[in-house]
């Protein structure tokens, strides 16, 4: 049978990244997780190795900790492009730190943490062609794992700051030596549910036919 393309589409384009509108107080239920992994265990990945591996961390201690060295890692990055996206004018991009540091503020209040990990380390020496299949083997199914949590009515956004203190993060949750943190979701349900999509320049601007000398603006 056909998809409904409609609701497909409402899926796809008003999936956001969501911070501001994170129910703090919420709690998650574990099953609907588990439920979410097992849809995102369809995706695809290199070699059909499946070496995605998920931690959920609902511990609040924890979840503290983790807050801190994101907080850490990233408050410096944070208040440069907050700085610059001021100095631009540019509203949207504005809007996009400003959510971006309430996150930062406030990520050990989200329920739960979630973060996707692959088997192995990540290795720049292989070359452009290997890390591609290495990174493109775990975020097909992120993607799919926060499809399907905005069809059950929550919501989160990737982020990658905690990741400068990975080995730190990796002594705090038991992490093995050989297993590579890819991102840290933080997971809530949302707050209201009238998300829409947003301004992008139309794909004639973005699209070359052929060759890169082609008419993308």
């Amino acid at each position: 049978m056909p998809f409904d393309l409609s609701e497909t589409d409402r899926l796809l384009t008003t999936t956001r990244a969501v911070r501001k509108r994170l129910d703090l107080d919420r709690p998650v239920e574990p099953e609907v997780l588990l439920e979410c992994i097992r849809i995102a265990q369809q995706a695809p990945t290199g070699s059909n190795m499946q070496g995605w591996r998920w931690l959920i961390v609902t511990d609040p201690v924890k979840r503290a900790a983790l807050a801190e060295m994101y907080r850490k890692s990233g408050a410096d990055y944070l208040a440069a492009g907050a700085k610059q996206a001021k100095a631009s004018g540019h509203q949207q991009t504005a809007r996009v730190l400003d959510s971006a540091t309430y996150l930062a503020e406030n990520l050990e209040r989200v329920p739960v943490h979630v973060i996707p990990c692959l088997k192995g380390r990540a290795n720049p020496k292989l070359g452009t062609g290997m890390m591609a299949g290495y990174w493109g083997s775990i975020f097909p199914a992120v993607w799919s794992f926060q499809l399907a949590l905005r069809s059950r009515g929550l919501g989160t956004v990737i982020t990658t700051l905690h990741l400068a203190a990975e080995a730190e993060a990796a002594e705090l949750l038991g992490i093995p030596d050989d297993v590579t943190q890819c991102a840290l979701l933080p997971v809530g349900y949302t707050i209201g549910d009238e998300f829409r999509a947003v301004d992008r320049t139309a794909p004639e601007n973005i699209t070359y036919w052929d060759s890169w000398k082609g008419s993308a603006g």
